[in-house]
């Protein structure tokens, strides 16, 4: 997914997708993807906007949800299988050791929780000096590139 622009345009006060995302509606979706975002819609998620784009030479989905007051963006393939998800989660609540490393680096903003398959990072808008930029770890704390 386009993460760094997405954090840095959520950094700046911008929503909406990436200019690389062109946006679409429910009825241009493969059915597939149409069946795995009703079932998010029935457990509860508002379905916020809807994208493609192509990443690593296939099309992928992107379905920008808000759930029970926060952001949740899933990436889904032409199958209808969720590849990755990025959801909005609280400081306190991800591990001591991601806390203590993206604190490090100044004031941390906006927080999200990024599932990949079986791995999970973390990433963050963090502003030091009046500057922000975007911080991603893994779950030790450890800088990763996003």
């Amino acid at each position: 997914m386009k993460t760094t622009l997405i954090a840095l345009a959520l950094a700046l006060g911008v929503t909406g997708l990436s200019a690389a995302d062109k946006k679409v509606q429910m009825k241009d979706l493969p059915a597939a993807v149409q069946k795995t975002v009703r079932a998010e819609e029935a457990k509860g998620a508002k379905i916020v906007g809807l994208a493609t784009e192509v990443e690593g030479g296939k099309t992928m989905y992107e379905v920008e949800t808000t759930v029970g007051g926060h952001t949740r963006d899933l990436l889904l393939d032409a199958a209808g299988r969720i590849v990755e998800t990025e959801e909005e989660t609280g400081i306190d609540a991800v591990p001591a050791a991601v806390k203590t490393a993206l604190e490090a680096r100044g004031t941390v903003g906006k927080v999200e929780t990024v599932t990949k398959g079986k791995t999970v990072t973390y990433e963050a808008v963090v502003e030091k000096n009046g500057k922000k930029t975007e911080v991603a770890v893994n779950a030790a704390g450890k800088p990763i590139k996003s």
